[in-house]
């Protein structure tokens, strides 16, 4: 199979998944493709056109939301896209607000969030207000999730039930009881806090639009 920036920029993201971001080097992308550096500089001019390329492709997988939609139902979508997006490809949840020379992926997906919040009724100084809180908790949600020693449904209680043992003595009784009342029960999974906060900035965001949060003139 021919090299070509596509499959250079892919082997970086499949070396990334694997190891994080610190693991991708020119030398482990050259190794993951069977190739020497001087093939790889061809279709890239070095590690920082590797990480805009890899970025705008991660933004890429993320749904964009429309503005012929109901914008709650847009930005919800958005935002639950961006999460599993950034479960897959954690290493990227640092990166996609950082680089100064965004891809046509990421313009793209932006300038949608904006029409399809300027179509709802929200002014532009709203716009903004309403997409920094969106991304600000979606992101920081990603990067609590992807840091947290446990997993899934149930998972809590293998990091959960040692630490109790160390309450026996009555020194935190408030994480006493979050535990034995909502982190142990069976079925919880951190993940399901995401729609709760979700959908209290939506709520507090339709609270912000004038008058019945038709679409502006």
């Amino acid at each position: 199979m021919p090299l070509t920036r596509e499959r250079v920029l892919r082997a970086a993201i499949d070396v990334a998944d694997a190891g994080g971001i610190g693991s991708l080097t020119i030398r482990s992308l050259t190794q993951a493709l069977g190739v020497k550096p001087m093939a790889v500089y061809y279709h890239v001019a070095n590690k920082e056109e590797i990480l805009d390329g890899i970025v705008d492709l991660v933004a890429s997988e993320i749904e964009l939301p429309s503005p012929d939609g109901d914008w709650r139902a847009e930005m919800r979508r958005r935002a639950d896209s961006t999460r599993r997006v950034l479960r897959g490809h954690p290493w990227a949840i640092g990166l996609l607000e950082s680089r100064a020379t965004p891809g046509p992926s990421t313009l793209r997906h932006l300038d949608a969030t904006i029409a399809t919040l300027r179509s709802a009724g929200f002014s532009v100084p709203l716009t903004a207000h309403a997409q920094t809180l969106l991304d600000s908790y979606t992101y920081g949600f990603a990067l609590q999730e992807a840091s947290l020693p446990f997993k899934g449904p149930d998972s809590a209680a293998e990091v959960t039930e040692p630490i109790m043992e160390q309450f026996a003595d009555g020194a935190y009784p408030h994480l006493v009881e979050m535990a034995t009342e909502h982190v142990l029960l069976p079925g919880y999974d951190f993940g399901d806090e995401f729609e709760y906060g979700l959908n209290v900035i939506l709520d507090a965001l339709a609270r912000s639009l004038p008058g019945d949060g038709g679409h502006h003139p």
